[in-house]
């Protein structure tokens, strides 16, 4: 990626740890005013990269590896037993992709659902420009995969789109729709529609082992893992 375009990658200073507090880490992120950065975008998934507004980065701590990259392979994945009644448990939901843009409606989703699941993290009451800033910005290939219950907006996965593949960036709902396991179905939805699309893949970001908030990652099956180099099946 750096050879052909010649793409610098900077490292940040050492921060907090947002998986392990008492752990300090780092990030490595490509050149953000890289014109080039939209082109290589695909290819930085595939190698552990991740988007977050607009930074394309990856863990690169001192001494910890504990974040590994992980995706499904559309063709080969099979829902299990509770992966089919989430998908039943909401078959009365419309799904749609619309542009990724705040709106009255989604913001006001946004903030409720982190009123709820992070109230005093920090990330409750968000403004405006927060929104915007972590979940798409100009360059990004990003829309909103919308779940609506007749008129009502439930829920929103925020899904990166490259040619080989759908990336998992974010997904927020109504809390008082927790009984639905809207997250998990927002996984389903986009397997499905990367299947439906051709696309090979989907990112799911990191995954921590033994961290409780990441456990579900395992439940896709099968899962593929970024050992450094290759991409490699996660045991059962």
């Amino acid at each position: 990626m750096g050879d052909q375009h010649g793409i610098r990658l900077f490292q940040t200073v050492e921060h907090a740890c947002g998986y392990w507090p008492e752990r300090l880490a780092r990030d490595l992120i490509i050149d953000p005013t890289d014109p080039h950065l939209p082109s290589v975008f695909g290819r930085a998934l595939s190698m552990g990269f991740r988007r977050s507004g607009g930074h394309v980065y990856r863990p690169h701590c001192n001494g910890c590896r504990a974040c590994i990259s992980v995706r499904i392979p559309v063709a080969r994945f099979q829902p299990s037993r509770s992966q089919r009644r989430c998908m039943a448990r909401n078959a009365d939901l419309q799904v749609r992709v619309a542009p990724a843009r705040r709106t009255e409606e989604n913001f006001a989703l946004y903030r409720r659902y982190l009123d709820t699941r992070h109230a005093g993290g920090g990330m409750d009451d968000p403004a405006p420009e927060n929104f915007d800033a972590f979940l798409a910005c100009g360059w990004s290939p990003t829309d909103f995969m919308e779940f609506r219950l007749g008129d009502e907006l439930v829920g929103v996965a925020v899904t990166d789109v490259v040619p080989d593949a759908l990336s998992a960036v974010y997904t927020f709902f109504a809390p008082e729709h927790a009984h639905r396991s809207l997250g998990g179905y927002a996984i389903l939805r986009q397997v499905q529609r990367a299947r439906e699309e051709g696309r090979p893949y989907v990112y799911l970001g990191f995954w921590l082992d033994g961290h409780p908030k990441m456990a579900y990652k395992r439940g896709y099956r099968p899962l593929e893992y970024l050992d450094g180099a290759h991409w490699r099946p996660v045991p059962a």
